[in-house]
């Protein structure tokens, strides 16, 4: 599965808590973080962050060398790049390239190649791999998941804002671009309802719009803030909880899932007229709380 969305939309949320709720489910879980700022795994190990890949690479000078090269030095194990988390979840992060240097989707290339000729599915044998992505499919790097169909499905996570919708649309047409070529089919849309607008129904339509559905609506809820406060997921945080209870929800939903398809992607019409609507209901969210 890999998860994509706009940046600060809660996709690492989502994608650590899915993969808790799939290892207490019994699932061997893999997930490879694509985000160069590293820290998608964090609260699946008590918010300590581990070694990327290129930082790996880096401190054993091999950052210029081939794949191919440095598994042939076996300078490089898995154990140098894939760390246990909670519940026995597998990670890795991929990491991005010194600030202000290079490509920022490079690390996703050279880790997915890395961990592949490595033998990461022979050696390891997970059941589940989750890819959490940032949603820039205009980078070559950040679109690999989906063009090269590593993923069975994508599943877009987005919120009520404008913007985060925009992003889901931008990754549906990347989704759209690769499908004709191998590349992975839209799983579902799954909507968090984080920032100032929590409106479902525009989600709904919005999925509706393009040919696909709703996976899953999670509720803003502070338990997310205090997990995370602890470096935890709130599945493992707070086990008992509903929030819980809903990332199991969707974990079992994830797993049967056969709505995957190509999606249409809105046009630029459409989305402008989903703007005004989201602006609409803006406006009336403050006026109604000017008014209290």
């Amino acid at each position: 599965m890999a998860f994509y969305g706009k940046g600060g939309v809660g996709k690492s949320t989502v994608a650590t808590n899915v993969a808790a709720a799939l290892s207490e489910a019994g699932k061997r879980v893999l997930v490879v973080g694509c985000d160069p700022k590293h820290d998608c795994t964090a609260n699946l190990r008590h918010g300590k962050e581990i070694p990327t890949v290129l930082d790996v690479l880096r401190a054993k000078g091999m950052e210029k060398r081939s794949i191919e090269e440095i598994v042939a030095s076996r300078g490089i194990r898995l154990s140098d790049v894939v760390f246990k988390g909670y519940n026995g979840v597998f990670c890795v992060e991929a990491g991005g390239p010194k600030p202000g240097y290079g490509c920022a989707g490079r690390g996703i290339i050279v880790a997915i190649d890395l961990l592949k000729k490595l033998d990461v599915f022979g050696e390891l044998k997970p059941d589940i791999v989750i890819y959490d992505v940032l949603g820039d499919v205009v980078c070559g790097g950040f679109a690999m998941p989906l063009r090269l169909g590593l993923a069975d499905e994508v599943c877009v996570v987005t919120s009520a804002d404008y913007l985060a919708i925009y992003a889901a649309n931008n990754i549906c047409k990347g989704v759209c671009e690769f499908a004709a070529r191998g590349g992975s089919p839209l799983g579902g849309i799954i909507y968090n309802a984080r920032g100032p607008l929590d409106a479902p129904d525009i989600v709904e339509r919005f999925a509706a719009a393009i040919g696909s559905h709703i996976l899953c609506e999670i509720p803003n809820n502070k338990l997310f803030a205090e997990a995370e406060v602890e470096g935890k997921t709130v599945v493992e945080m707070f086990p008992a909880s509903e929030i819980a209870a809903t990332f199991r929800r969707l974990a079992e939903r994830l797993l049967g899932n056969e709505k995957r398809a190509v999606p249409t992607p809105l046009s630029e019409e459409r989305l402008s007229e989903l703007r005004a609507e989201v602006r609409l209901r803006m406006r009336r969210r403050l006026k109604t709380e000017d008014k209290r």
